[in-house]
């Protein structure tokens, strides 16, 4: 039995809803930052490959996908997904290589947050300006410190998440259930294999493979299972709040894993992105909560009702993501 996102969930099962949102996120940020310790050997592209490929053989034996299951629209809107996992993972990936993880995180957030924007028909103007002066405290580029190149490969990934969002939406309309997985994580394991495999695979040893595997479990695999749970048991608006704090989490896992300091401005920044992003949010939660409430954050996510079943939840094709 699934929570609607408008009817209050138990306390405790909140509880556990909200433990097991906390944990998905935990887990992204801390295979992320793990994922640097492959980039030496295999670079930041073949690393965001390897993973992709990795999972994509992962939702196959897990999901078990079925042609009748699709129609031909629904099969092209995962095809379209896919293409802007692929872009997310490997642009994201791109980024962390040349900027602070707690950066990136943060500059990519702006894709959620534009389509929230958006949805909210002008009704949240203040949210967006609150980010671009958090945006500029974060790269201070007054100081020339920060890498513009790994600027721009996170704000691209900003808009893969956001063409992202809009396709989920799309394919949760047609598909019930992960079934959209079969198709979508594999065509974007393609096409990182298109850009990233002729050139990695001369690098790959048994040890960067097994290490790859492991990542692929724990990003996106972890995350997905725990925010399918978490999504029965919280409401929308609930889970739209604290994703909205995944910035953070990522500026923490940066701090502790890769030893990444930030200074007082880019702190302050950050926190000024998680107040537009929750602040849209709610902004756009009071208009619709049913499915506005849940784009803000970029989660496609709303309960089907009839059916019974959610459709593809935020993160259950966030692998490089933040996803």
């Amino acid at each position: 039995m699934t929570t609607s996102p408008l009817a209050p969930a138990p306390r405790g099962s909140a509880r556990s809803g909200t433990l097991m949102t906390i944990s998905a996120m935990l887990f992204v940020q801390l295979g992320l930052a793990l994922s640097t310790g492959l980039f030496e050997q295999l670079g930041p592209l073949g690393t965001g490959w390897i993973r992709l490929v990795f999972a994509a053989a992962l939702v196959l034996v897990i999901v078990r996908p079925r042609r009748s299951w699709f129609t031909r629209s629904s099969f092209l809107a995962c095809v379209v997904l896919g293409a802007a996992t692929s872009g997310m993972t490997l642009l994201f990936t791109l980024a962390i290589d040349r900027i602070p993880l707690g950066t990136a995180a943060a500059l990519e957030f702006l894709g959620p947050l534009a389509v929230a924007v958006l949805r909210s028909r002008g009704k949240a103007l203040l949210w967006p300006l609150l980010a671009a002066v958090g945006v500029v405290l974060l790269t201070e580029p007054w100081t020339g410190n920060i890498d513009p190149i790994g600027v721009l490969y996170a704000l691209a990934a900003a808009a893969c998440w956001a063409v992202y969002i809009l396709c989920t939406q799309r394919v949760g309309d047609e598909l019930s259930g992960v079934r959209g997985l079969a198709v979508s994580i594999p065509v974007a394991a393609v096409i990182a294999s298109l850009i990233a495999a002729p050139s990695t695979i001369p690098l790959l040893t048994w040890e960067a493979a097994l290490a790859g595997l492991g990542l692929a479990v724990l990003l996106p695999t972890v995350p997905f299972m725990l925010e399918i749970q978490a999504l029965r048991r919280i409401t929308a608006a609930a889970y739209g709040t604290l994703t909205s704090l995944e910035p953070a989490v990522a500026l923490v896992i940066g701090l502790l894993l890769l030893h990444q300091v930030p200074g007082l401005l880019p702190v302050a920044g950050l926190v000024l992105v998680i107040v537009a992003g929750i602040g849209v949010e709610r902004s756009a939660g009071r208009a619709a909560p049913s499915s506005a409430a849940t784009l803000a954050v970029g989660s496609p996510a709303a309960e089907n009702s009839s059916a019974g079943e959610a459709p593809l939840e935020r993160d259950e094709l966030r692998t490089g993501e933040p996803a």
